[in-house]
């Protein structure tokens, strides 16, 4: 029972980052585009930063995109993952 009757609010649990990295071509935006329906998925609430700048890419040690970073660790590069295999690495 709860004190005087006040509901629990609905939690959404937020991640701290996600950030693609890429020039913008399709496959960067495709990779983009399946980061977020994985989002969803898991119910998770973040932004995505899409990372444009070549010499910001090549501070993560990525020379080949697009790229997939969570919390500043690189989860994959050089190919497009599916939306199940980005869920698969967010978990």
């Amino acid at each position: 029972m709860s004190l005087f009757n006040k509901k629990k609010k609905e939690e959404v649990e937020v991640e701290a980052s996600i950030k693609i990295l890429g020039s913008g071509c399709a496959k960067c935006n495709e990779l983009e585009a399946n980061t977020k329906a994985a989002l969803v998925k898991l119910g998770l609430l973040t932004d995505i930063e899409h990372v444009k700048d070549f010499a910001k890419i090549a501070s993560y040690g990525v020379m080949t995109t697009p790229a997939l970073v969570k919390d500043n660790k690189v989860l994959s590069y050089g190919r497009v993952l599916s939306t199940d295999e980005i869920v698969e690495l967010l978990k």
